[in-house]
C-alpha cells in the first residue's frame, strides 16, 4: 500500500468534513474548500479521523490513492492553519509594493509589473534598508498559493551567475563560474 495513502487524516477542532456524491467539502475557521474524488476512491470518516481506501491494486488506483489523501490533508490543514510562502527579490533596484490585492513589482524592466491577486490570498511586502525586499503570500488554498508564487517567480527567475531574480526564501541557487580571462 501507499505509505501516504494509508496514513490517517486527523480532523482538528473547528473543522468539518462532509462527503456528498464524490465531492469532499472541508469547512474551517480560515475558509471552505471542495475537491471532487474520482477513480473509485472511497472515504471512511469516524470520530475525527478520515481513512482513504482504494478498490484494487491497479496502478491507477494506487496513484489516485496517495494523491487524494494528500489533497484532502492539505484542505484540512489549510482551512485550520493556512499556508504561507515567502519570495525574495535579489538585485539592485528590485522593489515590491502592494495596495489592496494589487502587487507592483520593479524587476529591472522598462515598465513595472502589476499583478492582480485572487481574493483568497493575503499579501504583505517588507522592505528594509540594506536587505532584499520580501513578499509574503498566505492563503488557505495550497494549490492556488503555489500557482501565484510560481507566477511571481516566473517574471524574473534567478540567474546562475549573480543570483539575481525572484527566488523563494531558503532556495539555493546553483551558481556558475564566470568567464576566466
Amino acid at each position: 500500500m501507499s505509505r501516504i495513502g494509508k496514513s490517517i487524516i486527523e480532523i482538528p477542532a473547528g473543522v468539518t468534513v462532509t462527503v456528498n456524491d464524490n465531492v469532499v467539502t472541508v469547512k474551517g475557521p480560515k475558509g471552505e474548500l471542495s475537491q471532487e474524488i474520482t477513480g473509485g476512491i472511497t472515504l471512511e470518516q469516524e470520530d475525527g479521523k478520515i481513512t482513504v481506501n482504494r478498490p484494487s491494486e491497479a496502478k491507477n488506483h494506487k496513484a489516485l490513492h496517495g494523491l487524494y489523501r494528500a489533497l484532502i490533508n492539505n484542505m484540512v490543514v489549510g482551512t485550520s492553519e493556512g499556508f504561507t510562502k515567502k519570495l525574495e527579490l535579489v538585485g539592485v533596484g528590485y522593489r515590491a509594493s502592494h495596495s489592496g490585492q494589487k502587487l507592483e513589482l520593479a524587476l529591472g524592466f522598462s515598465h513595472g509589473i502589476v499583478l492582480e491577486l485572487p481574493s483568497e490570498i493575503t499579501i504583505d511586502t517588507l522592505t528594509e534598508k540594506g536587505k532584499n525586499p520580501i513578499i509574503t503570500l498566505s492563503s488557505y488554498d495550497k494549490q492556488l498559493l503555489g500557482m501565484v508564487a510560481a507566477k511571481i517567480r516566473s517574471f524574473r527567475k534567478p540567474e546562475p551567475y549573480k543570483g539575481k531574480g525572484v527566488k523563494f526564501v531558503g532556495e539555493i541557487i546553483r551558481r556558475k563560474a564566470g568567464k576566466s580571462a
